[in-house]
């Protein structure tokens, strides 16, 4: 089996690329030939379909992606694509080209459902999570350097519980909920304080000003601090070591890993009783997931380049759709007290969503499982030593026996 994996390549740290990068890392290690190219890079692909001949070319994105991860690996008639993909609004106008493939791979219970509402074949359809780096996510002491030191950049004293919440932008994520969540425990916790971590992008100013706006309107200011910038994969789990509690309630996951990552690093996680959380966390044992307040629904979306249609495209649903959640802030609220008062709480979940972590989303387990799919749907050859190994999985090693 030969697999070449589009994805944003050369790694960046954004989330899509550490999801094909981790499975590239993964075959590899597991002792598949397999090799990364940019989903884009219409050449290097050609140059990689002539000289490699992969059996698969998998690609790593969301629907809009498909006149890269599927056309054009069909027009040069080189490989087998299998899209590997996340959700992301409404499947518009390449149903019909997605319908025709054997095989679409997608991050989580919840997104097969999105794809099924909106016209794709179910039986063609399977569950493939996202990887994680359980060897460099993991448990780590706060009282260790670089740890530490995370913590110390980001403005929080060690007799602090910190929270912590990653994302592109905060809000969704569901630090606003977050936020008025800990606005209604008062002084009645041990002193906290909440940090969110945010990448620069077009709307950041605006999102932090707003966030920081509800921030100071419900009195907690002092307590919350957005830190905008860029980082490295290197720099991600000395963060979420730093923290104690990783409050992730997305308004919108396919996935969700960053709330994975946590669990890795031996951290509980807040989270919503919906979407992709309901494959990756277990509510009262890795994490607590807080009920809908809201569903946000959509009756009409505008559509265009990016869908396969001229700008300004108007699609009317049937229906109205489920655009994004709401996680319930009084439920949010009652976990966070919980978690802040009892650090043994915070230990057992912790150590819950390691093991979790580990069994499930390490990924080499997440490649094999890859092999296991590809091999039993599509009839590609497994190399005998691979389809006979079995692989234990322990703390993060994976050891085939």
């Amino acid at each position: 089996m030969k697999v070449l994996v589009m994805y944003e390549y050369p790694p960046l740290p954004a989330g899509l690329s550490t999801q094909g990068e981790l499975l590239r890392k993964g075959l590899r290690e597991i002792g598949i030939e397999a090799y990364g190219v940019h989903l884009k890079s219409d050449q290097e692909k050609e140059w990689y379909y002539r000289w490699f001949q992969p059996d698969l070319a998998v690609g790593v994105g969301y629907w809009g992606y498909t006149p890269h991860l599927v056309l054009h690996t069909q027009q040069a008639g080189a490989a087998q694509p299998v899209p590997w993909l996340v959700a992301d609004g409404y499947i518009a106008n390449y149903r019909e080209v997605l319908n025709s493939l054997p095989l679409i791979l997608v991050t989580s219970t919840w997104v097969k459902d999105v794809y099924v509402r909106d016209g794709i074949a179910p039986d063609i359809i399977e569950v493939l999570p996202v990887g994680c780096d359980t060897d460099t996510f993991r448990p780590r002491e706060v009282h260790e350097p670089k740890v530490a030191i995370a913590r110390e950049i980001m403005g929080v004293p060690m007799d602090e519980v910190m929270l912590l919440t990653v994302g592109g932008d905060a809000a969704s994520k569901g630090s606003q909920e977050v936020m008025r969540a800990l606005a209604l425990l008062g002084d009645a916790v041990p002193k906290w304080r909440y940090v969110c971590k945010v990448w620069p992008q077009a709307r950041t100013t605006s999102q932090n000003q707003s966030d920081l706006g509800l921030a100071e309107e419900l009195g907690i200011i002092d307590k919350v601090r957005y830190v905008t910038g860029k980082v490295s994969r290197d720099f991600m789990p000395y963060l979420m070591n730093a923290c104690d509690i990783y409050c992730g309630p997305s308004r919108l996951e396919g996935f969700g890993m960053p709330q994975v990552e946590a669990g890795a690093c031996g951290k509980p996680v807040i989270g919503t009783r919906a979407m992709a959380f309901l494959d990756t966390l277990v509510h009262g044992e890795t994490a607590f997931l807080a009920g809908v307040a809201v569903e946000n629904r959509v009756s009409e979306t505008i559509l265009g380049e990016e869908s396969g249609y001229p700008e300004g495209h108007r699609v009317v649903f049937d229906s109205p759709r489920v655009a994004d959640y709401r996680a319930n802030v009084s439920e949010i609220a009652e976990y966070l007290r919980q978690l802040l008062c009892d650090p043994s709480l915070r230990q057992r979940m912790g150590e819950a969503g390691r093991k979790r972590a580990v069994a499930r989303y390490d990924y080499r387990a997440v490649a094999r499982q890859f092999v296991d799919i590809v091999s039993r749907r599509l009839g590609v050859e497994v190399p005998r030593e691979i389809s006979q190994a079995s692989y234990n999985l322990n703390e993060g090693d994976l050891v085939a026996t």
